[in-house]
């Protein structure tokens, strides 16, 4: 999860890799780590438009992408904290052109409309997380829930949409817990679930997603951080046990040499080469579980 200490992390990780705030902030600023997700192979063409999605709550601002012809399984991306922007758009198309068809929401929507960090900075910048934490306060795993569910309804709703295969979601840092809530919330319509670096996944609480295993009918893909599993490293087994009992298919691995937000292009510590292969398992994930 997103704090002080994470934040520490990665001004350590960028002083070993001798990348400067400077540096970085040009990168982001030029939207230089958008355009560095390698092409899709044999990528189909999409449509991309901006859509609302009405919701118990309001209206939330999204971007729908899908191949340019027929009906596909659907994939729900919840951003991570500093929410909807070029980055999450870019992986959302990228996953459009293997056949999918993506909304990617703002969980933001009841406080914001669109991006919510000034373009080049980063949680880690100053002022940043102050900036943010209003935001996400908002959230709950009741919002998760009733937001999650407008969503489907939306999706399924749509032409692009093939309703007879089931939809996955995949979800960064705070939002990895959402996978596991709406498949538990949905069982009929979630059949995967690819969670990064996610935070909170099985904890003491008596609402801690990992309980929620029995209500599952879904296929799961944990790509855990280096360092969140050096201060949490008894999660894994949790979730181990918690999907094994309940016979869920469920791939859980700590990836070597990653730090928390390692996945997302304009991460300040994204990693390049575990980035591809925990996008390489999403999508072996959904082709087997949304098949």
């Amino acid at each position: 999860m997103c704090d002080e200490l994470t934040a520490k992390d990665a001004e350590a990780y960028l002083r070993r890799s001798a990348v400067t705030r400077r540096q970085f902030n040009k990168f982001g600023v030029a939207g230089a780590f958008a355009m560095l997700l390698p092409p899709v192979a044999n990528a189909l063409d999409v449509v991309e438009q901006d859509v609302m999605v009405p919701t118990p709550d309001g209206e939330a601002d999204c971007y729908f992408v899908h191949p340019a012809s027929g009906a596909h399984a659907a994939v729900i991306i919840w951003p991570d904290i500093v929410s909807i922007r070029p980055a999450f758009r870019a992986m959302g198309k990228r996953l459009a052109e293997s056949g999918y068809s993506v909304l990617v929401v703002n969980p933001y929507y009841r406080t914001a409309r669109g991006a919510v960090v000034p373009e080049g900075k980063t949680f880690r910048d100053p002022g940043i997380r102050d900036l943010l934490m209003p935001h996400a306060q908002t959230l709950s795993p009741e919002t998760c829930v009733s937001d999650g569910r407008a969503f489907v309804e939306y999706l399924d709703r749509q032409t692009a949409v093939d309703t007879s295969r089931k939809i996955g979601t995949t979800g960064y840092c705070m939002t990895g817990s959402y996978t596991m809530r709406l498949a538990a919330a949905i069982p009929n319509r979630i059949g995967a679930g690819g969670s990064f670096h996610g935070g909170g996944l099985a904890t003491d609480a008596d609402d801690s997603p990992h309980l929620l295993a029995d209500k599952m009918k879904a296929g799961f893909l944990i790509a855990i951080a280096e360092n969140d599993d050096e201060r949490n490293p008894e999660e894994k087994g949790l979730l181990r046990e918690a999907f094994d009992a309940n016979g869920i298919n469920a791939e859980i691995e700590v990836y070597e040499g990653t730090q928390h937000g390692w996945c997302p292009p304009d991460s300040a510590v994204h990693h390049e080469a575990q980035a591809e292969r925990a996008w390489s398992r999403l999508l072996n994930l959904f082709d087997r579980e949304l098949a």
